[in-house]
């Protein structure tokens, strides 16, 4: 069983959300919405690994072996500044907050095969509060935009 492998994903991928989050709600701190959504949503993830731990326990973890991990969810590195630094950034926690919600797609899948129905309740949870997530860092991607890419000098 291979679970374990993706248990292990979701756990460090969540780790590295939540450390990103904070890292931009602390270098974004002009922009209030910014800071206190990026610290609520780092809380989130912080609470997925808290539900996820009784499982991650049951089943265990594991390196993915011989498979190299091709994308690195080590987080976002050093935040940027101004408001174009703060798109980008916003950018950089979308593809972390990606990475984050298809485990959780996979996850759903394989708690649906074991029939699993903690851990299927654990995902469903887990999922729609990542999908809040990438739908914030969207709307807000999408007000700066125009701002930052075009109106500024």
């Amino acid at each position: 069983m291979k679970l374990p492998v993706y248990l292990s994903l979701i756990d460090r991928s969540e780790e590295s959300l939540a450390r990103a989050y904070r890292q931009m709600g602390s270098a974004h701190g002009d922009e209030p919405d910014v800071h206190f959504l990026c610290l609520g949503h780092a809380s989130k993830c912080d609470e997925h690994r808290t539900r996820l731990a009784p499982v991650i326990e049951r089943y265990g973890t594991a390196p993915s072996g011989d498979e190299p991990e091709r994308l690195q969810h080590d987080g976002v590195g050093e935040p940027r500044t101004g408001p174009l630094g703060l798109l980008r950034d916003l950018q950089d926690l979308y593809l972390l907050a990606t990475l984050v919600d298809v485990t959780w797609v996979m996850l759903e899948q394989a708690a649906q095969a074991l029939r699993d129905s903690e851990l299927l309740g654990i995902v469903e949870d887990c999922d729609h509060e990542t999908a809040v997530q990438l739908a914030w860092l969207v709307t807000r991607m999408k007000q700066s935009a125009p701002q930052v890419l075009v109106a500024a000098r």
